[in-house]
């Protein structure tokens, strides 16, 4: 049997049928207990009300002010506790993970309040965090991520999302720059934090997620066993920061995007209704990393507000036939997934699997090929619903359930959105005119937008245009108001939902001694859409080498220096790069070559 860490874990005795919940630890029983929730209500237009579904939906298309306070756990996941015992919910689970072993967790929210209580004391006593410190959470898909965050939440603290996938030097210049007071790590990560952590002076707890001990870290599953249920949710103000996302840029190392508990908590709930269509019987699987904000948006936040079943599965490793199988197997309603993912499942023959509980099915991180729509359409009888947003802004675009779908399209502006293309002077354009993709925004900045990149004012400057948010990518509106993506106005490249930036592959590759000068940028690709292509200038004791095994040994090379999804999938050797008359890389002039527009 896998190690569960502290999870209730069962076995699947079939593929379908009732599964009977048994505790992987006798000690951990009184976990489940659940204690009353010990805050509901905000002084909203002067009246002491719980707030509710339709408030949060008025609020976010703001019909309704913005209360004072608001806080996630207290205010939407102990009210979906509150209604699990009226019976007002169905009895579906709150997170159902399973881990293709037959290991499987279930957590109704009242245990995942209990739990989330015992985990806030952690951070708080055990670790001796105080409101505002930041958490680094570097975590896979287990339930202790959706765990640690919630705990975040209650204690008032800043929880920063990771993908597992950060090496030693990632680390360090994420928890140099955020200034953590703690990290949460699992077993892929520890070794990297390790590495690192003498050069971190902040960093004062490190808590580890591991069947094994590690020298200088303290045990989450053994706290969590000796911490007390017993813990008052903060009340945080709307606009108090909670999460902070790294994100890549076109120069320079990855910015802080900085969200409030409002601008995420609240700000994601029409695209609960318009996009994902979701309802408390509902039971959504997204297969983001859980370093990036579509896991907040598909995998947390959103479907939690509908008081939705968040389903996970652990996959490490991406399967076309474990993901298939998993599709029809459980009952899972709601599918979000990248186009990647999508194109990659169109070339099985889909018609030999029957998703019988499916019914939506959401894409978005990249651009969508409208033959993968339609093959998609044609195999399964369901349409794919495209998303368009962003870290600092959320979804802003989308093919809502019931909109006429266009093939190619990234849809109509989710409400409140306004979105607009505008020129260089920040004038809109008709339609059928390219521009810059831009947000409208009002006099006074809109809570659901990023609150900024922190310890930054110049790049938070530098995406507003007048009175628009910039996103930094070109499109055109057509005459119905759909909206179609151009490319990026900047060199970010945007493959397999990843965002990466050519500065730290480039980087990377310097660090190399054949590597003289390099430009990093975009190249299609059949299955990722697009992905990093390096054109290096080598040094001259290299230029007699063997390209293959070059090649791969600056691919291995940069895997090793930073995040190994940057690496490089295609490298051309050239003699020259070519350069404005001031010396600046002209990456454009390569990007266009590669993609046939020259």
């Amino acid at each position: 049997m896998a190690v569960c860490y502290f999870h209730t874990c069962t076995r699947r005795q079939a593929p379908l049928g009732i599964m009977k919940i048994v505790s992987c630890y006798q000690v951990f029983r009184s976990i489940w207990l659940t204690r009353p929730a010990g805050r509901f209500f905000h002084k909203v237009s002067g009246l002491c009300a719980p707030l509710t579904l339709a408030d949060f939906e008025a609020i976010n298309l703001c019909k309704r002010p913005l209360p004072e306070n608001f806080n996630f756990a207290g205010d939407v996941l102990d009210q979906w506790s509150q209604k699990e015992k009226t019976g007002e919910r169905p009895a579906n689970p709150a997170l159902w993970w399973v881990n293709g072993k037959g290991d499987e967790v279930k957590w109704s929210f009242g245990e995942l309040g209990s739990l989330s209580r015992k985990a806030a004391n952690v951070l708080t006593k055990s670790c001796g965090l105080e409101r505002g410190d930041r958490v680094a959470v570097v975590l896979p898909r287990i339930p202790e991520w959706w765990l640690v965050n919630v705990a975040c939440m209650r204690a008032g603290l800043v929880f920063i999302p990771g993908t597992t996938q950060l090496t030693a030097k990632d680390m360090l210049y994420r928890l140099q720059a955020s200034k953590a007071k703690c990290v949460v790590a699992s077993e892929e990560v520890i070794p990297a934090v390790e590495a690192i952590a003498s050069e971190c002076p902040l960093l004062k707890a490190k808590l580890q997620v591991s069947p094994h001990s590690w020298q200088g870290w303290l045990s989450l599953q053994e706290l969590l066993q000796a911490a007390s249920e017993e813990h008052s949710c903060v009340e945080t103000a709307s606009q108090e920061p909670m999460v902070i996302y790294f994100t890549s840029g076109t120069t320079g190392s990855p910015k802080m995007a900085l969200h409030s508990h409002s601008s995420i908590g609240i700000g994601f709930t029409i695209t609960g209704r318009y996009l994902l269509d979701l309802k408390s019987s509902d039971v959504i699987w997204s297969t983001s990393d859980t370093g990036w904000i579509k896991a907040a948006l598909c995998a947390f936040f959103t479907p939690w507000l509908y008081g939705a079943c968040v389903f996970v599965h652990r996959m490490s490793q991406f399967d076309t036939d474990i993901f298939l199988d998993t599709l029809s197997t459980y009952p899972i309603t709601t599918l979000c997934s990248t186009p990647t993912v999508y194109r990659m499942l169109v070339q099985k023959d889909l018609k030999r699997y029957k998703f019988k509980k499916l019914q939506h099915c959401v894409t978005g991180g990249e651009p969508l090929n409208p033959e993968v729509l339609e093959q998609w359409k044609t195999q399964t009888g369901l349409d794919l619903h495209e998303a368009y947003g962003q870290t600092e802004t959320g979804v802003i675009c989308a093919s809502g359930r019931g909109d006429k779908i266009k093939p190619g399209s990234m849809g109509k502006p989710v409400p409140p959105q306004d979105v607009q293309i505008i020129d260089e002077n920040g004038h809109t354009l008709p339609p059928g005119k390219e521009g810059d993709i831009a947000v409208r925004l009002t006099s006074t900045r809109p809570f659901y937008l990023f609150s900024k990149y922190e310890d930054n004012p110049e790049k938070t400057a530098a995406v507003m245009r007048g009175n628009f948010y910039l996103t930094g990518d070109r499109g055109v509106m057509d005459s119905d108001g759909y909206f179609w993506f151009v490319g990026r106005a900047d060199d970010v490249i945007i493959t397999s939902g990843y965002r990466i930036g050519p500065f730290e592959v480039e980087n990377a590759l310097m660090e190399h001694p054949a590597v003289v000068e390099t430009a990093v940028v975009s190249s299609p690709d059949p299955v990722r859409g697009e992905v990093v292509k390096a054109f290096v200038v080598l040094s001259a004791p290299f230029k007699s080498s063997y390209p293959e095994e070059l090649i791969l040994e600056l691919q291995a090379h940069v895997k090793k220096s930073t995040a190994p999804y940057k690496y490089p999938r295609k490298v051309e050797f050239v003699q020259q790069l070519p350069k404005t008359p001031t010396g600046k890389i002209k990456r454009d002039l390569l990007r266009d070559r590669e993609w046939g527009r020259t």
